[in-house]
């Protein structure tokens, strides 16, 4: 008899060997299936594949509305990926998801973003921590200069944390100004890095912890017990320097990522080199940066446009009653 559980086992089988996803997808697949398993189990349904059909899945899909909508679309997608391998291994006559209409209603919440002041902020409170170290031997030196190298490289690449923690010394070349990232299902992107005092940090970095860096395995960023430095310290660096930095808001790592987008998008960066820099599959992905980028020019010609310091009120062309027709001006 090939279970639910049989076929979980494959699917997973087949993601980590054939289709080489990373440890990090394939754990939530993981527990994406179990909580799909343990309702079954619950709800007394078959164990055999092939007995789990459209009522089976509509009931689970049900029994998680009270998530995210982006929570259920992953776990959706989990469940459709699962069945269209069993389908093309011939293990069960068809996937039971094709005939559902299932449609999940996301609503699109704008990235949150620094401005120049702000990330200009952070950049001056690092550097003085580090120019404040007067002995090169101790911990505090490496400690300041590295969480200096954290933010640069954040900034300068738009690199996801995970992307940024995973960086080898093997990645960058730093004659060459150039930085490998890799990315979601092992995709490889190179980022170049311009700015000269960006790239002679990251190589004093380099040039005074190499020794360092090859104890940890070669990770370029590492912590005081020479490992790998984890994403969550890095968003813990990120959080202390902000907070330092008199930035009252919760500023994550992946802030950093969408200021770096939306900041290149209003100096008239064409979007399709932000995704590539950013390593988008899709450009619709990278299309929500238009979003805030027309948020922020309507605040700029809001305040800023000339025509406000014109007005012709007193000999109008037809009376102004309310704003009815324009209710987004916010004026009677």
């Amino acid at each position: 008899m090939y279970t639910i559980h049989d076929a979980i086992d494959d699917f997973i089988t087949h993601c980590r060997y054939e289709k080489n996803l990373s440890p990090k997808t394939i754990k939530s697949y993981g527990i994406d299936l179990a909580q799909m398993t343990r309702f079954l189990s619950h709800g007394n349904y078959s164990r055999k594949i092939v007995r789990i059909g459209k009522t089976e899945l509509r009931e689970f899909i049900e029994s998680i509305s009270f998530l995210k909508p982006k929570s259920i679309k992953r776990k959706v997608a989990t469940i459709r990926a699962l069945f269209n391998f069993l389908e093309f291994e011939d293990k069960i006559p068809s996937n039971p998801l094709r005939k559902m209409r299932i449609k999940i209603k996301e609503a699109r919440d704008l990235p949150r973003v620094m401005d120049l002041k702000e990330i200009s902020a952070v950049f001056k409170t690092a550097y003085g921590r580090h120019h404040n170290v007067k002995q090169k031997a101790s911990y505090a030196y490496f400690r300041t200069l590295r969480d200096i190298v954290v933010v640069e490289l954040l900034f300068a690449t738009g690199a996801r944390v995970s992307e940024i923690a995973n960086l080898k010394v093997e990645d960058t070349d730093l004659t060459s100004g150039t930085v490998k990232i890799h990315g979601k299902g092992n995709k490889e992107r190179i980022i170049q890095i311009c700015n000269r005092e960006t790239l002679d940090t990251l190589k004093r970095y380099r040039d005074d912890f190499k020794a360092k860096m090859d104890r940890a395995g070669g990770f370029f960023l590492t912590n005081r017990l020479d490992k790998r430095l984890s994403d969550q310290s890095i968003r813990i660096i990120v959080n202390d320097l902000c907070r330092q930095a008199s930035i009252s808001r919760k500023i994550t790592p992946h802030v950093f990522r969408h200021s770096f987008a939306t900041l290149l998008l209003e100096r008239d960066v064409d979007i399709k080199y932000i995704q590539l820099l950013l390593g988008h599959s899709s450009i619709m992905t990278t299309q929500i940066y238009t979003h805030v980028n027309r948020e922020r020019q309507k605040k700029i010609l809001e305040t800023k446009h000339p025509r406000e310091e014109i007005t012709m009120r007193a000999m109008p062309l037809f009376p102004l009653q309310d704003n009815k027709d324009y209710p987004f001006l916010g004026w009677n």
